[in-house]
C-alpha cells in the first residue's frame, strides 16, 4: 500500500497538499452544527430564547453549513479533476509502452485494452481522493466523537465503542476479499487476451470457463461483503439505542440535558457516514492496491527500476 501512495504522491504531491488543507477545514467544521442544535434545543426547552436569538443562532448555523458545503464542492471538483489527470497519464504510459516496445508490448492487445479501459480508470479515480478523503472522514470522526465526549463522556465512550469493532471486523474480512479481487483481475485479463489474440471458435470453451470463474469469484465476494455490512449495521443500530437509553436515563436523573442527548444522537448519525465511508475506502484501498501491483511494472515503474534505467543510459 505504501508503494502505491508513494507513486501517487510523486505524480501529484503539490495538488494533494491543497486537497488536504481543504479536508482539514471541512473536518474542523463537522461538529459545529451539533453545537448549534444543542444550544437551540436547550434554549427552547427552558423557554429562555427570544425570537431574535433564535433567528441569529439559526442564521449562524446555516452559514456554517453553507461554508462547509462550499468547501466540499471545491474539494470534490479538484479531486475529481486530479483523478482524471492521473487516468490520462496512466493511459498514455500504458499505450506508449505497448506501441514503443516497452513492458506492455509483450502482454498482447487484449490485456492492454483491459488495462487502458478499466484498470487505469479505477486507479486514477482512487488517486484523486487518496489523501483528502481519509483526512476528511477521520477528521470528522475525531471532531464529532470529541464533541460528544466533551458534552457527555459516557455517550462519547459509546460512540467510540461503535467505531472500534467495525474497524476490527473490516480489517479481518477484507484480506479474504482481496484474494478474490486479484483472482478476478487475472481471470478477466486472460479471458480478454484469448478473445482478442486467438481464434474465437477454438478458444470459446476456455473463454466461457473464465467467465464462470469470474462469476464464482464475485459470488464469494458478495457473500463476504454483504455479511460484513449486516454486522456493521447491527452495531450502528445498537449504538443508537444505547445512546437513547443512557442519555434518557441521565435526563431523567437530572445529570444532563435534552439538547446533549439530541446532539449525541445526531452525532451518531454523522458518525455513520464517515465510518461507512472509511470502511468502503479501506476496501477500495485494498482492491486498488492489488490492481496497482498488477499495473506497476507497466504504468508506474518502481523508483529503483527508474534509477537503474537512468544509470544505464
Amino acid at each position: 500500500m505504501w508503494d502505491m501512495y508513494a507513486a501517487i504522491w510523486r505524480v501529484s504531491g503539490r495538488r494533494q497538499v491543497i486537497l488536504i488543507l481543504l479536508s482539514v477545514a471541512i473536518a474542523a467544521l463537522a461538529a459545529v452544527p451539533l453545537s448549534y442544535q444543542k444550544d437551540i434545543i436547550n434554549e427552547l426547552t427552558d423557554d429562555q430564547i427570544s425570537q431574535q436569538v433564535l433567528i441569529r443562532l439559526c442564521a449562524e448555523m446555516l452559514g456554517v453549513i453553507v461554508l462547509s458545503l462550499g468547501l466540499k464542492w471545491a474539494l470534490g471538483f479538484l479531486s475529481n479533476l486530479l483523478g482524471e489527470d492521473v487516468i490520462r497519464r496512466l493511459r498514455r504510459r500504458i499505450y506508449g509502452d505497448a506501441v514503443g516496445g516497452g513492458p506492455a508490448h509483450e502482454l498482447g492487445a487484449g490485456t492492454v485494452t483491459t488495462m487502458v479501459s478499466a484498470e487505469a480508470e479505477e486507479l486514477g479515480k482512487f488517486a484523486g481522493s487518496a489523501f483528502s478523503e481519509p483526512v476528511v472522514q477521520i477528521g470528522t470522526m475525531v471532531s464529532v466523537v470529541g464533541y460528544i465526549a466533551t458534552a457527555q463522556p459516557v455517550l462519547g465512550l459509546i460512540a467510540l465503542m461503535i467505531v472500534a469493532p467495525q474497524v476490527i471486523l473490516v480489517l479481518t474480512t477484507q484480506r479474504v476479499v482481496n484474494r478474490f479481487v486479484a483472482e478476478r483481475v487475472r481471470v478477466l485479463r486472460r479471458a480478454t487476451r484469448d478473445i482478442v489474440d486467438t481464434d474465437l471458435a477454438r478458444e470459446s470453451a476456455e473463454v466461457l470457463r473464465g467467465f464462470d470463474e469470474i462469476y464464482d469469484t464475485r459470488r464469494q465476494m458478495f457473500l463476504w461483503k454483504l455479511s460484513t455490512k449486516f454486522v456493521l449495521s447491527l452495531i450502528n443500530g445498537a449504538g443508537t439505542v444505547g445512546v437513547l437509553l443512557l442519555g434518557g436515563w441521565a435526563v431523567l436523573n437530572g445529570t444532563t440535558d435534552v439538547g446533549t442527548v439530541v446532539a449525541a444522537t445526531m452525532g451518531l448519525a454523522r458518525l455513520q457516514g464517515p465510518t461507512s465511508f472509511m470502511i468502503a475506502f479501506y476496501r477500495l484501498i485494498s482492491a486498488t492496491r492489488v490492481k496497482f501491483e498488477l499495473l506497476r511494472d507497466v504504468a508506474l515503474p518502481r523508483p529503483d527500476k527508474e534509477t537503474a534505467t537512468s544509470r544505464g543510459a
